[in-house]
């Protein structure tokens, strides 16, 4: 007996030198005993479970899957992924290695393959990759979603059909991981590691519509409360369904109409007080301030260009072609700037702006697009803060304290709070927090072609210009985009509606219709969630607008 443990020892020390010789570099290695035992295994857990803690007790083989489900997985790996795409391109050092390749996840339904991703290589870290030969991270966080590179690709396969893949029942699911280097060709490596779970899908909760109560409708400042009709049990329902998170990290639902309050719901513990984040929303109140701007003759006209406030050859990338950049270019998105916050690779990608110490000199040194069409739309964000720092150095006073005189106190928005760029200009791409009441104030304002309360804030011109389709979104059928305002059409029993409103990540909006005398706010805190915007879009066509639009 003696002698078989001892050449099991010899051939593992043998097997583990070869690995050694042919590493590019040195791993954490085997970590424990149960790390030997499940090399190349996945293991899912319901809680966040530290490897070193993890027993053989805390493995699931089935699982029953709701919308607040946890789900959890340490995946077991017999060497670091670096040393695993070194054997992929063993002509690279591992610097190299790091940049250009990283895991490729796959997920499979009943043996079907749904969706696989090869993870961008920025995450992990490269020195992650160097060292860790375990990975113990969540799939789903209910308490703390899309923290993590590894719920980021849940998240995308649910969105890429993953959802309508776990219908109601029973399943198996099945996750595999491999290796990749994106060279001239991809590369893919052999599996690493892989894991089974039986799952129950019970997602759609069970409503008793008699249970359910709507939150009372009382008066805030500029809205009576209305007494226009409605079909409370599909608030009701949409109501159910946000407190069971079939809709996901929804805070706040109003309805105005009329001019009149007739539908406030808040959730996920917010209330009227609460003042939201709703991201990109912030753009379209910089569009606001340039129309008010523009009707007292700070700006001349939407058709100045660059060169009339920037000396644009102090900044890295000159081109001629910027100095035709106009104020209409940005507020429509179609510069020439080879900037879209869409493709992760564009030099203009607002992610990389953030850790700048000078977002104006970021987007003015951002090169323009030779292969991009002429005026096409694509979401630049750095343009934008390009319109804020116009205003600013324009408008009497900066843009803060012009703002407030000039949009919030006829509003009487008194409690907001903008975000503020590295020069302590108000963040114009974004952020600004308000109760979803004055937002809705923001929404009505539109409505009523720039008046409250019977004085002209924002000039009725600029209300018409804004709302114009100037730019047909790529990709996007029947959708446009106008200043800093977005275009679309909800479809109800085969009528549709028309829409202009802002938009911002998560989750959040505010729809101004056309043809309808609403205005809709839902406030949501789904940040980076491929579900969002969607999410919204199915309730506003499930439930909002059956409930309250006119059918007559």
């Amino acid at each position: 007996m003696r002698h078989y443990y001892f050449l099991v020892l010899l051939m593992t020390c043998s097997l583990q030198l070869s690995a050694q010789q042919n590493d590019i570099v040195k791993t954490q290695g085997i970590t424990s005993a149960l790390h030997q035992n499940n090399i190349g295994q996945i293991i899912f857990t319901e809680k966040a479970i530290t490897a070193a803690e993890l027993k053989k007790t805390d493995f699931l083989s089935a699982y029953t899957l709701t919308n607040k489900s946890n789900l959890f997985i340490t995946v077991f790996m017999g060497n670091s992924l670096t040393n695993y795409m070194h054997q992929l391109a063993p002509e690279l050092n591992a610097d190299s290695l790091v940049k250009i390749g990283c895991y490729q996840f796959s997920l499979f339904i009943d043996d079907h393959l749904v969706y696989s991703s090869n993870l961008h290589p920025g995450a992990p870290y490269g020195s992650i990759k160097n060292f860790e030969t375990i990975i113990s991270k969540p799939l789903i966080n209910y308490q703390a979603e899309n923290t993590l590179w590894t719920q980021s690709f849940w998240g995308r396969f649910m969105h890429f059909g993953g959802d309508s893949a776990l219908t109601e029942g029973k399943h198996l699911l099945r996750m595999e991981i491999r290796p990749y280097v994106q060279l001239a060709t991809l590369k893919v490596g052999n599996l690493i590691a892989k894991g089974e779970l039986n799952i129950t899908v019970n997602r759609k909760p069970k409503i008793d519509l008699a249970k359910i109560n709507l939150n009372p409708v009382k008066a805030y400042d500029g809205f009576p409360v209305s007494t226009e009709k409605l079909d409370s049990n599909k608030i009701k329902e949409l109501k159910a369904y946000i407190d069971a998170a079939v809709f996901k990290n929804i805070s706040s639902v109003v309805v105005i109409k009329n001019g009149k309050l007739l539908v406030e719901e808040y959730f996920n513990g917010e209330g009227r007080d609460t003042l939201h984040d709703p991201r990109s929303v912030g753009k379209s109140f910089a569009s606001a301030i340039t129309g008010i701007a523009m009707g007292e003759g700070y700006l001349k006209s939407e058709d100045q260009t660059l060169k009339e406030f920037y000396d644009l050859k102090s900044f890295d990338h000159y081109s001629p072609l910027k100095e035709e950049v106009s104020i209409k270019n940005l507020l429509t998105m179609s510069s020439v700037f080879d900037g879209n916050d869409d493709i992760d690779a564009s030099p203009g990608n607002e992610e990389n702006m953030y850790p700048t110490d000078n977002w104006v000199k970021f987007a003015l040194s951002v090169p323009v697009s030779l292969t991009r069409p002429k005026d096409e739309w694509h979401y630049f964000t750095a343009g934008v803060i390009l319109l804020g720092d116009i205003l600013n150095k324009t408008v009497p006073g900066g843009l803060d304290k012009y703002a407030d005189e000039k949009l919030f106190k006829p509003l009487n928005i008194r409690d907001y709070k903008w975000q503020y760029t590295p020069q302590h200009v108000p963040n114009t791409a974004g952020g600004i927090r308000l109760k979803a009441l004055d937002f809705a104030k923001f929404g009505q304002l539109y409505k009523n072609d720039g008046k409250w309360n019977s004085k002209q804030v924002i000039p009725k011109f600029w209300i018409e210009k804004t709302f114009t389709k100037y730019k047909a979104l790529p990709g996007r059928n029947g959708e446009y985009y106008g200043y800093l305002f977005w275009n679309k059409k909800y479809v109800v029993k085969n009528k549709a509606y028309e829409t202009f409103y802002c938009a911002g990540n998560g989750g959040n909006s505010i729809f101004v219709f056309k043809d309808q005398p609403l205005v809709i706010v839902i406030t949501a805190t789904a940040y980076g969630a491929p579900y969002a915007h969607p999410q919204v879009d199915q309730m506003m066509e499930r439930y909002i607008l059956p409930a309250v639009i006119d059918t007559n």
